[in-house]
Order: C-alpha cells, then structure tokens, then sequence
C-alpha cells in the first residue's frame, strides 16, 4: 500500500522570491525523519515544491485547453512538498505519518494531509491495466 503524505503550503511559503536558508532545526528534523523512513524500506520519494508562481494550471473546456500561470490564491489549498510511503496497512502509514515533523516548524499551525494513491489490483482487470502494468514494470535487460 502506498500512501502520500502531503504538505499544505502557506502564505509564507507561497511568498517566498528567493530560495531561502532554511531554518537548521526543521531541516535535521526532516533529514532524521527521512532517514527513518529510508532504514525502514519505505521511503519511495519525497520532495519539496517551489511556490505556486512558478507553476501553472491546465484548465479543460471540451476539448479546449487554457494555460493560467500561477501564482494561485489559497495557499491553504496548494501543496508545498510531499512524501510516498509504501507499508504494509492503513495503520502503519498512519503511525509513520504522526511522527511527521511539523513542516512550518515546531510550535507553529501547519497540516499534513495523508491519501492513499491507487493500485492497478483496484481495477477491474483489462487491456489498459495491463498496458499500465507493463509500464510500471522496470525493463529487463
């Protein structure tokens, strides 16, 4: 089972202009957590996202497609980083989960938001699933 722990952004986040050194602390804290992650076997990625102003949105009318370059308002509703976990149950990715450090820093209001991403078994068996499948399958040489 893979699940995705997500970081939402914030305003501060979302203001940042220019890389900035990031606070010492978070950053072991996060390294140390990761590092757990990795020793466990169930680390898959992790990542952080640059700001919403770099990004952009694909908007779908019909078959219409309009490019809308960021920045996006609610930074509560952006995701500012990420990590894919693969374990064993529901339970094992909500214990890892709770030992998230706090993405904003220690003492300070933040959310991390956990979904569990598909599974091509959660689909009924057919031609497209099994081109996926064979996409997912690492090649052999």
């Amino acid at each position: 089972m893979r699940f995705m722990i997500i970081v939402k952004s914030t305003p501060g986040f979302e203001a940042e202009t220019t890389p900035q050194t990031p606070d010492a602390q978070l950053m072991q804290d996060m390294a140390d957590f990761h590092e757990e992650l990795a020793k466990a076997g169930v680390l898959l990625d992790a990542s952080g996202l640059q700001p919403s102003r770099k990004g952009w949105r694909i908007h779908y009318d019909g078959h219409k497609r309009t490019v809308v370059d960021g920045p996006f308002a609610e930074a509560k509703e952006l995701i500012a980083g990420f990590t894919i976990i693969q374990v064993r149950s529901r339970e094992e990715a909500l214990e890892w989960s709770r030992r998230f450090p706090n993405p904003v820093g220690r003492d300070a209001p933040a959310v991390v938001e956990v979904r569990q991403l598909y599974e091509l078994d959660d689909f009924e068996p057919g031609q497209e699933v099994e081109r996926f499948r064979q996409m997912n399958t690492p090649s052999q040489k």
